[in-house]
């Protein structure tokens, strides 16, 4: 749900550039051009080709042949979007956002995984402009920053649970941590993966509740019309 550096921050940041914020295209495409609108925002059947495009890349090649496996990933893509618009939604009624030095500072750290020249490239490669990609992050850090603010930080933590979570996870996380001067930073990590999965765990009724607050708009025919294969 969070945390998406190198080549996958690029490719889940675009998956938001179609929260387009007004209710009209911005290219002026006829109405029916949409295919998803929540409150304010639309995604357009270009912007859904085009993030299928990108989400295909993480099948394999036999896995989308099948039609009935083909509809359910175009399925579980506008479920996605119409979750993201959702919050971006509940972003702007809680008045959270993201200033662009929070941008600017998750850019650095992506680009510096990249050898030189390299992050261009992959911006080329799906022919996005910079300016997109950099407002698609900035949509996407806003997402992150909801579900953080919603869900992670409600969560109350207690000495006991702390506990349990280094005794269930020893192995796995804290036979490398070393001795007892380590035990700050222990319960550091701790209390931020405990946050983690109790937001994981709650996000789907979290999602739920806040779908009723939200006309959601469906294009049937031009969902038909993409979904027809």
């Amino acid at each position: 749900m969070k945390i998406f550096y190198k080549l996958f921050s690029i490719l889940t940041a675009l998956l938001v550039l179609c929260t387009l914020s007004g209710c009209a295209d911005p290219e002026n495409r006829p109405v029916n051009a949409y295919l998803i609108r929540v409150g304010e925002r639309i995604t357009t059947i270009d912007n859904f080709n085009m993030a299928f495009e990108i989400v295909r890349a993480a099948y394999s090649y036999n896995a989308l042949k099948s039609s009935a496996n083909l509809k359910k990933a175009r399925l579980n893509l506008l479920n996605q979007l119409v979750e993201q618009m959702i919050i971006l939604e509940r972003a702007g009624e809680q008045n959270i956002c993201i200033s662009d030095s929070e941008v600017e500072e998750v850019i650095e750290g992506i680009k510096k995984d990249y050898p030189e020249g390299e992050f261009d490239k992959t911006l080329l490669e799906y022919a996005i402009s910079y300016q997109s990609w950099k407002e698609a992050l900035k949509n996407r850090l806003l997402i992150e920053k909801v579900i953080e603010k919603e869900l992670e930080e409600k969560v109350v933590i207690t000495p006991e649970s702390i506990s349990e979570y280094y005794e269930r996870n020893y192995d796995r996380f804290f036979l490398n941590f070393g001795s007892k001067e380590d035990s700050e930073n222990i319960n550091e990590f701790i209390i931020k993966h405990l946050r983690k999965e109790n937001a994981e765990a709650t996000y789907n009724d979290w999602i739920k509740e806040l779908r009723k607050n939200y006309k959601i708009e469906i294009n049937r025919e031009q969902w038909e019309k993409i979904n027809c294969d």
